[in-house]
């Protein structure tokens, strides 16, 4: 597999509240404890490595959907979440951002030798990665994140990050070791992001082979065979253009931005069988079906396909956003989402797994739906959960929803360049 997907992503400075940062940690958690209970470790380390369905996690978490600040704080929120079930799960996340990336090839190291499995190769492997997307593959992004997910077994998945500031994005790039061949020869699944103007030197793609071999002529031979070389082959340095994952600049979520139909039935799948799937999920009746709503959605991040992700903005409106795009995080719901996914979890661990499974057949649920549903006004449900926000004390980082409204709503768009994308391809 190797790397297995990138995504360009709006350059956003900022911190995460402390309000939302526990909520993200909590929620990571039990999404992460889902995932690996219906279908194991290697298929979460799957999901992390796929660009579109991290971004989606994140936004289902309530940060803002399009943001370079997804991959910093989903990271930190599953460090922070997993410590105290990391253990029991058998997954643990290593390294961090910009000073905590350079401690990783330690932890691995400490963390191999509690494990009994090869931690030193895992440092190597650690320093590699980052070597690669940050030498081999020269995008004009510089890299100051790198996260390291590793399982008991030794498996692993990187998460890793870089920034261009004269572009005002940044990359993200990730890498999966289930099956990787080589590290240099086209090992990434995917790369997405916003290209820069310059052109990409990519020396890992398929297509280098040449180029590599000539830098290693050129330190046995001499430059003379390396220049007679590239005169007969030409040079194929420059990575190939080819289909990403590319987010806009715009902060609003537009209704460009969602598949209509999808939100449509997941709208409808709450609305219908909410009430009574709520009680049974939770008996605890009376619950109406908006927080049913943001269940089918995080129940979409625990059991959808990889096609499913190519429109993460939808995921925003499970919980909304913490700068109040497309709506502030209703906390209230948030909380609820939690509760009854923690309480799935604890009693699928006791072999009670109806609870999950009703999780499962909500997701079920909107997927029948969609095959006949309509398109939903965008626009008009965002704007009635901007009614309904302080009903369900959203918030956002500059306040409560009632006393940032005319803020947020009137924010202007921002400019979105018109520039072409260099990216390999993305994973199916």
């Amino acid at each position: 597999m190797g790397r297995s997907g990138s995504a360009e992503l709006p350059l956003h400075y900022g911190r995460v509240p402390p309000w939302l940062s526990s909520r993200m940690a909590s929620l990571g958690r039990v999404i992460t404890e889902a995932i690996v209970l219906e279908y194991g470790r290697d298929e979460y380390f799957r999901r992390l490595a796929h660009p579109g369905w991290f971004q989606a996690f994140g936004a289902v978490m309530g940060m803002d959907w399009h943001s370079s600040g997804i991959t910093t704080s989903v990271l930190g929120a599953l460090k922070r979440g997993l410590a105290p079930v990391e253990w029991e799960l058998g997954v643990h996340v290593c390294g961090g951002r910009g000073r905590e990336s350079r401690k990783t090839p330690g932890e691995l190291e400490v963390l191999g030798e509690r494990l009994g499995i090869d931690g030193t190769s895992l440092a190597s492997v650690s320093r590699l990665v980052a070597k690669v997307d940050g030498s081999a593959v020269q995008d004009g992004y510089a890299l100051y994140l790198h996260g390291f997910i590793v399982a008991d077994d030794g498996s692993w998945v990187v998460v890793q990050q870089g920034m261009n500031e004269t572009a005002r994005t940044a990359r993200r790039y990730h890498w999966l070791g289930e099956g990787l061949e080589s590290f240099v020869n086209a090992p990434h699944a995917a790369i997405d992001g916003v290209p820069n103007p310059e052109p990409i030197i990519n020396l890992t793609d398929s297509r280098a082979a040449p180029a590599r071999d000539a830098q290693v002529a050129l330190v046995r031979e001499g430059p003379d065979a390396v220049v007679r070389a590239l005169r007969s082959r030409g040079s194929p340095w420059v990575a190939a253009r080819a289909e990403s994952l590319r987010f806009p600049f715009h902060h609003e979520v537009r209704a460009e931005d969602v598949m209509g139909r999808r939100l449509h039935a997941a709208i409808a799948a709450a609305h219908a069988r909410g009430p009574i799937d709520f009680a049974e999920l939770l008996l605890t009746p009376g619950v109406g079906a908006r927080t049913v709503f943001a269940l089918a959605l995080a129940g979409e991040v625990v059991h959808g396909a990889p096609a499913r992700f190519r429109d993460p903005a939808r995921y925003s409106l499970a919980h909304g956003g913490k700068d109040g795009h497309p709506y502030p995080v209703p906390r209230r719901v948030y909380d609820e989402t939690i509760r009854v996914l923690s309480q799935a979890v604890s009693r699928a661990k006791l072999g009670q797994g109806d609870k999950l499974s009703a999780i499962r057949r909500l997701d079920a649920e909107a997927r029948r739906l969609e095959r006949t549903a309509r398109t939903t006004d965008v626009d008009a449900f965002v704007e009635r959960e901007w009614d309904r926000s302080p009903e369900w004390d959203g918030m956002t980082v500059m306040g409560p929803a009632a006393a940032v409204r005319s803020r947020v709503r009137g924010a202007p768009h921002m400019p979105e360049p018109d520039r072409e994308q260099l990216v390999l391809p993305l994973i199916a």
